[in-house]
């Protein structure tokens, strides 16, 4: 059985993030407003980004650390641009002390 982790595009702009073992019957949910969750008041949604794991656990911690992220690497994960999400990676004080320093790169 596989597992999914997955990012919706809300009809606000945002985006939410979680994980099932059944994507279409999910999705549905969200499409209809079943769901009492965040998407309920931001229909209709679009399937941004989704990711298949051999177990639930992988997909929990893989929605676990998407929705730690900033937008940016949401952003960058669903483009599948790894230059900007490495980038997006780098906290903030580190950048800011990478650019003081004139320096730009590791």
């Amino acid at each position: 059985m596989a597992f999914y982790c997955y990012i919706l595009l809300c009809s606000d702009g945002s985006y939410y993030t979680g994980h099932t073992d059944n994507l279409e019957h999910r999705i549905a949910q969200h499409h209809s407003g079943e769901l009492a969750c965040y998407t309920q008041a931001r229909r209709p949604v679009e399937l941004a980004w989704v990711q298949d794991f051999p177990s639930r656990h992988e997909a929990l911690t893989a929605e676990r650390q998407i929705k730690g992220g900033s937008r940016a690497k949401k952003a960058a994960l669903i483009a599948s641009d790894w230059t900007a999400l490495t980038e997006a990676a780098i906290p903030r004080a580190e950048r800011a002390l990478r650019l003081r320093s004139g320096r730009t790169e590791d």
